[in-house]
Formats: structure tokens, sequence, C-alpha cells
């Protein structure tokens, strides 16, 4: 399978369906297992972190037309720039975040709490300078977004965790930025979501992600790899074109 699908996406598969939203992955065999989601706000429906494919617009629009869309990171611009222009609205970030910018062709609004609108609250994260994170939380619906740092996919969870830490923060888990959270669901910018008892999966995740370091180093650097080589090589690729 390949890290990443550069090519356009022919397909797309549903995931995290509630009453207050859906995501889906728009190519199923790729290794990075990249994540879209469409939260309801009112008559309209916010866009985050998007990957664009046939169909994405009937998923969302079930919800309402398209008020914005959002990146949670600065490795996330994705194909925002593209939803974006078709709906006519703007891209929001992170007042604070790098790199989309130069990476989105459409209007940028930076905001001090992007889905402020919507309840959410938000916390910067920056694991060892890999990127600039934003981790979106919802106490009146126990809602939690997490781009980057946790996930359900495959390079992420090992033994009988259902979500993993990312490797490189697996020594040093950032358990200061989720232990007050007590999640219903959660959302991951790569993978499925976790729907069923996400608090016990989140802290089961955290408290044990040093303990488990050696075998997900052994299990999941290779992929971890892979992943990284893919994105650093879309970056020199970018370089390289401007």
């Amino acid at each position: 399978m390949p890290a990443y699908e550069r090519s356009s996406a022919t397909e797309v598969r549903e995931i995290d369906r509630w009453g207050e939203g859906v995501g889906w992955i728009a190519h199923p065999n790729e290794d990075g297992e990249r994540a879209s989601h469409a939260l309801k706000a009112g008559d309209g429906v916010w866009v985050i972190d998007p990957v664009d494919a046939p169909g994405v617009d009937g998923l969302v629009e079930e919800f309402g037309d398209v008020a914005g869309v959002v990146v949670l990171s600065s490795h996330h611009a994705r194909d925002a720039g593209t939803i974006a222009t078709r709906h006519d609205v703007a891209v929001h970030i992170p007042r604070w975040m790098d790199r989309i910018t130069e990476r989105v062709d459409a209007p940028i609004e930076r905001e001090e709490t992007v889905l402020g609108s919507l309840g959410f609250d938000v916390t910067r994260v920056e694991p060892l300078s890999l990127y600039q994170g934003a981790i979106a939380y919802r106490d009146t619906d126990g809602t939690l977004i997490v781009p980057d740092l946790l996930s359900s996919g495959s390079a992420y969870p090992v033994g009988n965790e259902r979500i993993g830490v990312m490797l490189g923060a697996r020594l040093f888990p950032p358990r200061d930025t989720f232990d007050w959270l007590e999640p219903e669901r959660i959302l991951f910018g790569h993978g499925e979501g976790v729907f069923e008892d996400a608090t016990t999966a989140l802290k089961n995740a955290l408290t044990g992600a040093r303990k488990r370091f050696p075998q997900a180093l052994v299990r999941n650097l290779g992929t971890n790899l892979r992943l990284f080589a893919a994105a650093m090589n879309d970056q020199l690729k970018r370089a390289r074109e401007h």
C-alpha cells in the first residue's frame, strides 16, 4: 500500500457517523489513513482537515450548507482550498499556525479559537517540534478531535490499545493535555474514530504509552518511517515547484 495516495480519489469510505456529523477516508488503501470530518452547526456544517473525493459533497450537505473549512494541523492543508473554493467559503486556521497559507489557494481566516462558534475549546500542541496542531474538545457532548498526536490507525496502537500515541511522543506522552477530558467520542485525523468507552481507551493509551514504547518501536517503526519519508518527499517536491 502507498504511504499517502496523491492521485485523485475514486471512492470514499464513510466513517464516524453520529447525529452531529460524519467522517470519511478518501483513500482507504493508503497507510496514512487520512480521515476528514464534517460537523453540524445550526443550519450549516464545518469541514475539518478534508481530503476530497467523489461523494464528499453528498455526505457533507446532509448536515447543511458548508459554512467554512477548518485545518487543525500544520500538515493537514490537504484539499482544504479545493473544498473551500467550491463552496465559496474561507479556510479557518489557528492564529499561530504556520505552513497552511502557502499551501491553500483560498481565503484564509486566522482565529484565536477555531471552532469556537461550535463550542469547542482548543489546545495548542507541538510534540517534539514535528508539527503544530490544535486539539479541540467540546464538553457539552464530549466530542474530542485530535489531528495527529493520537490515532486508531495502523501506525499507532499496539497490544490491547484501541488508541495509540504518536511513536515520537510515546516516551513523553502528553498526559497534561488530555487528563482532564472525558470524551464520549474521539475523532482522529488518521483512522476511524473511537465511539465506545472513549475515555477509558484514551486513558489506557496515555498511561501505557511509555511502557509499550519498545513494542511500538518494533511493530510500527517501518510504517512510521514510510509515512515520514513520503511527507518529506512531498515537501521537497513542492519546494522545487516553487
